[in-house]
């Protein structure tokens, strides 16, 4: 039986790491022993019972309760852990998952005890190392036995840095093996679809109707703790709202909150939170976001995740990023970059609103990469 340790560190990696934990559960429960360990990089009060239970999710058998700290420091007492754990475990191998904190500590806990490191979306690039998620992943994907990326450009980008996709086994940190295997959040997001409409009631409670609202959703801190950005992209969405007359549904991180009434001129401030038509609320639940996300007219983001799951659901996505990983969309130009720039978010907006039609291409796999990454796992370690 192969042992792996399955490392999460927020909630978007526990919802990631579900897919792995569905698959084995389905497919291949007399073949794996999975050991999940939550490191605690992110404490979050949704992560209830509630949450496990409504999402089919295995709780984690260990968390790490390292909670927030500076990056440096955070990363180093959840190497502690880790490191302790892998050492007690013995895993034949350590699944890691995108590009956080938790990420790079697993990875660099895992290859220092010369225990063989899986990484789930690798290969991913922004090109931008001012994001210490950049650093993150690059780091990772270089310690990593086996990789497999989402997407072909990722796939190229490991090729770009020297990974060798003719590679034959055994399979090591010096001789790894690249795949281009599909997204695990594709095959989430067909599972947890289904369960969100369950939820259908959420959008008569928030006032508003399948087809006639914008989804917003604002966290990454380049926006949240600049006033200029945080401003110009408020003033973008007042402006869409009562243009177009058209509810927009604001989910928001508490930082984001808090950066609205401390960073914003308390005058806008004011504007933003007496304007019907912007729906501000504290975070909803996942199942909430994914009905949000089907039900949607158009879905605007700083999320790398967001971003799919509106390709997925078949959205235009506006993007309040310079760059994202997920190239491919913007190439399909069914999503566009807009920075933070007001005039550019309003284009944006206006644009989708002329294209009669759309095209969404499978760039992310069939809905059955947790399985291919399981039987990849057997070939390798069982």
């Amino acid at each position: 039986m192969i042992k792996v340790l399955n490392i999460v560190g927020a909630r978007p990696q526990i919802i990631k790491a579900s897919a792995i934990s569905r698959t084995i559960k389905e497919s291949y429960s007399g073949k794996f022993k999975e050991i999940i360990v939550h490191t605690g990089q992110h404490y979050d009060k949704e992560l209830s019972s509630v949450f496990f239970d409504e999402l089919h999710i295995p709780k984690p058998h260990h968390n790490l309760r390292v909670g927030s700290a500076r990056h440096s420091k955070q990363t180093a007492f959840m190497m502690t852990g880790l490191e302790d754990l892998i050492l007690k475990k013995q895993p034949d191998c350590v699944i890691v998952y995108g590009d956080t904190n938790s990420t790079l500590a697993g990875a660099l806990a895992a290859s220092k005890l010369h225990c063989p490191v899986v990484h789930i979306e690798a290969g991913l690039r922004s090109y931008n190392k001012n994001m210490p998620e950049e650093i993150n992943r690059i780091m990772c994907d270089h310690v990593s036995t086996l990789l497999f990326s989402p997407t072909n450009s990722g796939f190229k980008n490991l090729i770009r840095e020297g990974f060798r996709p003719e590679n034959s086994p055994p399979y090591t940190i010096d001789n790894p093996k690249i795949f281009h295997s599909g997204d695990i959040m594709y095959d989430n997001s067909l599972f947890y679809g289904e369960l969100a409409e369950k939820k259908k009631k959420f959008l008569a409670e928030i006032g508003v109707k399948p087809g006639e609202f914008i989804l917003a959703t604002i966290h990454r801190d380049n926006n949240t703790d600049i006033p200029a950005r945080l401003k110009s992209i408020f003033e973008a969405l007042l402006e869409i709202a009562r243009g177009l007359k058209i509810p927009v549904v604001l989910p928001l991180h508490p930082r984001t909150t808090l950066a609205l009434e401390k960073k914003l001129p308390k005058s806008f401030y004011n504007v933003i939170k007496k304007e019907p038509l912007l729906k501000i609320m504290p975070p909803v639940s996942f199942l909430e976001v994914i009905l949000l996300e089907k039900n949607a007219r158009l879905i605007m983001t700083d999320s790398g995740g967001i971003q799919k799951e509106a390709h997925f659901f078949r959205k235009p996505c506006i993007i309040f990023r310079k760059e994202t990983e997920w190239v491919e969309l913007v190439k399909n130009k069914t999503s566009v970059l807009v920075d933070a720039d007001k005039e550019k978010i309003i284009e944006a907006v206006t644009d989708f609103g002329k294209k009669k039609e759309m095209n969404f291409p499978k760039f992310y796999g069939d809905g059955k990469t947790a399985g291919f990454i399981c039987e990849e796992l057997v070939k390798n370690f069982g």
